[in-house]
Formats: C-alpha cells, sequence, structure tokens
C-alpha cells in the first residue's frame, strides 16, 4: 500500500516539474489573482464538473476560511457576479459546454476569469480566459494517448490530484499574503457539524 501511494503521489508531484511558458506559474497566478480580488473587495466564484469541480468546491471552502467571498456557482447562496469579482473555473480537457456558458456569461458581466486547464492551446473555453492556468496534467483529453494497458491514474485523475495539490498550496500561501493566523481561519469554520 505505501510503494502504490508513492507512485500516485510521486505522478501527481511530477506535474510541478513540467514548464508551464508562456503561462505564468500556475501557483504564481492564482495567488495574484486572488489577491488582486481581495484587495478591492471583489468575490471569487468557482465552477468546474465533475472530479475537476470537487476540487474547486475544496478550494471554495478554504477560500471562505481565509476571509474571502468565495462562492460556488449554482449553490442556492451564490450572489450575482460583477466587474470588480473573479471566476476560477475549470476545464481540464480544454472545454465543457457548461464551463463554457458560464466563462461567457462571467465575461459578459465584466468579472475576471481565471480558467484552469491543461489544454491552454486549444480548449473552447479559453477564449472566455482573462488569465489562463496551466496545469500540465494528464486529461480525459490524452488519456487515450497512454501506453500503459491499465495506468495508475486513468482518466483525469492526474490533472484533479494536481489541482488539489495545488490549491493545497494557493490557500498557504494566500494566507501569508493576506496575514491570516491559523486561529482567524479556523475561526471561520463551521461548527454546526
Amino acid at each position: 500500500m505505501d510503494s502504490l501511494a508513492s507512485q500516485i503521489c510521486s505522478e501527481i508531484s511530477s506535474i510541478f516539474s513540467k514548464p508551464t511558458r508562456p503561462h505564468p506559474p500556475p501557483l504564481d497566478l492564482l495567488v495574484t489573482e486572488l489577491t488582486a480580488t481581495s484587495a478591492q473587495n471583489g468575490r471569487v466564484f468557482l465552477y468546474g464538473v465533475g472530479r475537476e469541480g470537487l476540487m474547486l468546491k475544496a478550494l471554495c471552502m478554504r477560500l471562505f476560511h481565509l476571509g474571502l467571498s468565495a462562492h460556488f456557482v449554482f449553490d442556492m447562496t451564490t450572489p450575482p457576479i460583477t466587474a470588480k469579482d473573479l471566476l476560477i473555473a475549470s476545464a481540464g480537457p480544454g472545454g465543457f459546454s457548461t464551463v463554457e456558458a458560464i466563462c461567457n456569461a462571467a465575461r459578459s458581466d465584466g468579472a475576471r476569469v481565471l480558467l484552469l486547464t491543461a489544454q491552454p492551446e486549444t480548449g473552447s473555453c479559453v477564449k472566455y480566459a482573462s488569465a489562463i492556468c496551466y496545469v500540465p496534467a494528464q486529461t480525459m483529453a490524452d488519456d487515450a494517448d497512454v501506453e500503459r494497458s491499465r495506468p495508475l491514474l486513468p482518466m483525469g485523475s492526474v490533472y484533479e490530484g494536481a489541482l488539489f495539490v495545488l490549491f493545497e498550496m494557493v490557500v498557504y500561501k494566500l494566507g501569508e499574503v493576506l496575514g491570516e493566523s491559523p486561529e482567524a481561519v479556523r475561526s471561520r469554520h463551521t461548527n454546526l457539524e
């Protein structure tokens, strides 16, 4: 079990040593965009489908714990997006019809759109992005290229695992930038569990 866990962690970790040029490093870009949104009292909206969406829900929760106004698209309490807000959307394989529609709507209302993707040049959602966060990981878009008959991390698991790790790094760095103590972050955690 330890060996399998190490192999999985190693495969995900290797994503962060891959070059992202001409795009900025994902960690730097996310921290910069979130810091700028916070500085102008903007809100952060997040959206993704499937397992990508689950990773973004986890980030949404942590951004709230850091004191940001963070909302997952389609939650009942999600407010309208405005020009001072940021939408963080994920389309690992480059495009999903729902992600494309939401990015288009956000841009139409003047919001910035940060698109997380493994296909920064060809995806249908790229045209709506104010900033592209390139995560160079395997998704279902290139899963068929795998030579192994049964990959350790199938379909989009490498991308989704990389998002989890990336978002944990973002939360750590953003906490430093915003000056949020561990006690302040913990104080925003729900007590209704």
